[in-house]
């Protein structure tokens, strides 16, 4: 049996960071200025250099990606049901209950792990009034089959971009599709911030709308127009995002080499197998999933324990379905027989470590541990 190397544990995702010193001068000018949270000129900044790197017109940073899908809801008054996916963090659901709305779960595409747009009119009702699709792992939704069906329906689509920093289409950024897109910041993401996150926004009085709801709702200091929040993102967090964004093209590219590398010493292992490759987008491989079929030798929770046992700490991601959870397992929509796409891929799924200091040689390690189980 393949024995791993003796090296500090290795997680799935771990934050970069950048050089200390290079974050000294922000921390001066921070302390300087006294001016720590409430839209400083770090947090100014970020927002448009974030629009400038994005390929977007307006962004509204926050303090983490729930409390953004929380106030996207919010800003676009969605009541009723909300259409999603139950093959996703739990954030995105519980957005929808924190606003007395009702999710239904539909069932995923087997080759991107998108909610499939084909099971989407079938679950749609006089209540539904949104769709909330997730772009997995970075891999861009269906944008055009799902925008049909809201146009036909009336219906607004705000997109889980969690995971799709930097990611594009065909068209460019993937974030210009839907009513509102909302990325995560967290320090387990491509692009991060420690903890944050945003909403893309389509155009100036959206970004005013949510710009108040995320500031309890104050437009100056004796007017509140909305039951707002507390979303804001502290100068310390921009100040992060400033510095991780001089960093985020390499960050991007050994991304991609890593996921390379997996791609090659994985193949034809017999299994296992891995999402198919978007040909037609620009892809941030914030996660690197494979998939541990029937025919391989052991489990995918031995496999799992086996990685774990050797310092390599894969993830179950996502495992269980959200559907699943006591909270929603009461929903028609949450009964297994009506999602088997996302049933098999949850019992199945291993995200294995992938973040820019990774090195080759692990990966190497990792893909012979998994060649003899």
């Amino acid at each position: 049996m393949t024995q791993l190397k003796k090296h500090p544990p290795i997680y799935v995702t771990q934050p970069f960071l950048p050089p200390l010193t290079e974050f000294i001068p922000y921390l001066e000018q921070i302390w300087t200025s006294k001016w720590l949270t409430n839209c400083g000129p770090f947090h100014q900044q970020l927002e448009q250099s974030l629009c400038d790197y994005l390929g977007v017109k307006h962004l509204a940073l926050f303090a983490n990606g729930t409390l953004a899908l929380v106030t996207a809801l919010q800003s676009l008054r969605v009541t009723g049901e909300v259409i999603t996916t139950p093959y996703s963090f739990v954030a995105t659901s519980h957005a929808l209950l924190w606003n007395g709305i009702k999710p239904v779960f539909v069932d995923i595409d087997p080759n991107t792990l998108n909610l499939d747009p084909t099971k989407i009119e079938a679950a749609i009702t006089p209540q539904t009034t949104a769709i909330m699709p997730v772009h997995c792992y970075g891999h861009p939704c269906d944008v055009e089959a799902i925008q049909k069906i809201a146009d036909n329906y009336n219906l607004k689509v705000i997109y889980d971009a969690a995971h799709a920093f930097g990611v594009q289409d065909a068209h460019g950024s993937i974030f210009q599709h839907g009513d509102l897109s909302v990325l995560s910041f967290h320090a387990t993401k491509v692009f991060n911030t420690f903890e944050g996150g945003a909403i893309v926004c389509p155009d100036a009085k959206t970004k005013q709308r949510i710009d108040h709801l995320k500031n309890f709702g104050f437009v100056d200091e004796v007017t509140v127009v909305a039951p707002g929040i507390n979303g804001k993102m502290s100068e310390f967090n921009a100040a992060l995002g400033l510095l991780q964004l001089r960093y985020i093209d390499q960050a991007l590219a050994s991304r991609q080499r890593l996921a390379a590398a997996y791609r090659k010493r994985l193949q034809g292992i017999q299994g296992i197998s891995c999402l198919r490759e978007e040909s037609a987008a620009v892809a941030n491989h914030a996660y690197f999933p494979i998939f541990v079929q029937a025919d391989y030798p052991t489990s995918r929770d031995d496999l799992y324990q086996k990685l774990k046992d050797k310092g390599i700490h894969p993830r179950r991601y996502f495992y269980p379905l959200i559907s699943d959870f006591p909270m929603y397992r009461g929903l028609p929509s949450a009964h297994r027989e009506n999602l088997p796409v996302a049933a098999a891929a949850a019992e199945r799924v291993l995200c294995l470590p992938i973040y820019p200091d990774l090195d080759l040689a692990v990966i190497d390690e990792i893909a012979d541990c998994i060649a003899l189980p």
